[in-house]
């Protein structure tokens, strides 16, 4: 319904709301009942005719955080726009300047949030689309990436976005008070016996600072790994919330240092901007040479620490020579874990025959699928898992 057709008498505006408002929860935004309840007072202070107006008021209501802004915008202009004289207040009522812009990259999040099935429905239809939900996700733990359609990749993603990484926690060389340690902390044992007339009554003990291992990634945006890495960093992104710790490249013919765009709070958001900051996504593959620039201009900053690699390839490198050997081994010997995650796994009649493959091959951990949501989640267990460092027997482990 217009906005401009609302009238407190008719009970339109407490339907439009809460209709908006479920609208914007479903599209991410934490839109709970007491908001509701000011929104619907808010409106009865101001003329509800002017567009600009309810969007202002609205926007004061139910954006919380700048991030929210956009979706806020997205959602607002496709919710109320459904009246053809609406068209002609636009004219005449000035739209604030972030609604003018162009759709951010969250608008397909808010479509799909107001194209969402009522809650009105009867419990057998939810029923039963909780059945055939239940059975397509046992369908999509299974389906490779590639051949997924839009929809059931935008299912994976909101699946993706809910995992979470386990912290594996490594021991630092630094110690910190801890009753259970096993050296002896002696500056605060005499200090302590200073109470008791220099008696030792309490011995005090340190133990090592554990600290979850950094991750750092490097995605092949090649044209024929283009469709599992953007998967791929829709995972990183959800890791990344709850490690701070985590840097990620990506190469095709350059390498490009994406870490601080990931690093946005909105999924679309992050990625749009990865998108934009890279030249060469789907183009060719360089691997010797991107490895190459890792290894001299970042390895020292973001290798420290026990830090694990995840390297995403299929290893079909054009130039395949001694060169790649060399840098993969470089690799290997900066980093505690070697993690190489190939979509070929996936056949089960795979032999390592590309030259590029047997270069890079000796030089890996652990050697993974990364095709569907299966494999995701077996990286995700080995990554928990505490494999003890300087390991460096090659793991084959096919989903």
């Amino acid at each position: 319904m217009p906005i401009n057709h609302l009238a407190p008498e008719t009970g339109n505006i407490a339907d439009n709301v809460i209709g908006f408002a479920r609208a914007l929860r479903a599209a991410g935004l934490p839109v709970g009942p007491g908001s509701v309840i000011d929104a619907m007072d808010a409106l009865q202070l101001i003329e509800i005719g002017n567009r600009a107006d309810v969007f202002t008021t609205l926007e004061s209501i139910f954006v919380k955080r700048h991030e929210h802004a956009l979706i806020f915008a997205q959602a607002f202009d496709l919710f109320f726009r459904a009246a053809e004289d609406w068209k002609q207040m636009l004219d005449s009522v000035p739209l604030p300047d972030h609604a003018r812009k162009k759709p951010p990259p969250a608008s397909r999040r808010v479509q799909e949030a107001l194209t969402q099935p009522s809650m009105s429905e009867q419990p057998q239809a939810r029923e039963q689309d909780l059945k055939l939900s239940v059975s397509d996700k046992e369908i999509l733990q299974k389906k490779d990436f590639a051949q997924m359609s839009a929809a059931e990749i935008a299912e994976v993603t909101r699946a993706i976005a809910n995992m979470r990484l386990p912290q594996a926690e490594l021991e630092t060389r630094r110690y910190q008070p801890n009753p259970h340690g096993l050296r002896l902390d002696m500056r605060r044992t005499l200090r302590g016996s200073l109470r008791t007339g220099g008696e030792i009554v309490d011995i005090r003990r340190l133990g090592r600072i554990e600290k979850p291992a950094p991750i750092v990634a490097l995605l092949d945006i090649s044209g024929s790994m283009s469709e599992y890495t953007r998967l791929f960093l829709h995972f990183l992104h959800a890791i990344t919330d709850a490690r701070k710790r985590v840097s990620v490249f990506l190469f095709g013919t350059r390498l490009t240092n994406v870490t601080r765009a990931l690093r946005q709070r909105d999924p679309d958001e992050a990625l749009a901007s990865c998108s934009s900051s890279v030249e060469d996504w789907a183009g060719g593959t360089r691997i010797a040479t991107s490895l190459h620039t890792f290894n001299k201009l970042w390895a020292r900053r973001v290798l420290g620490q026990g830090a694990i690699v995840l390297l995403i390839s299929d290893g079909l490198e054009r130039e395949a020579d001694a060169k790649l050997a060399f840098e993969m081994d470089r690799l290997h010997r900066s980093c505690r874990r070697l993690i190489w995650l190939n979509p070929l796994l996936r056949f089960s009649g795979f032999e390592a025959k590309a030259q590029g493959i047997k270069m890079m091959l000796p030089h890996v951990d652990e050697f993974r699928p990364v095709h569907n949501l299966s494999s995701i989640e077996g990286l995700i267990k080995a990554l928990s898992s505490g494999i003890p460092p300087h390991h460096r027997s090659l793991i084959r482990s096919a989903a």
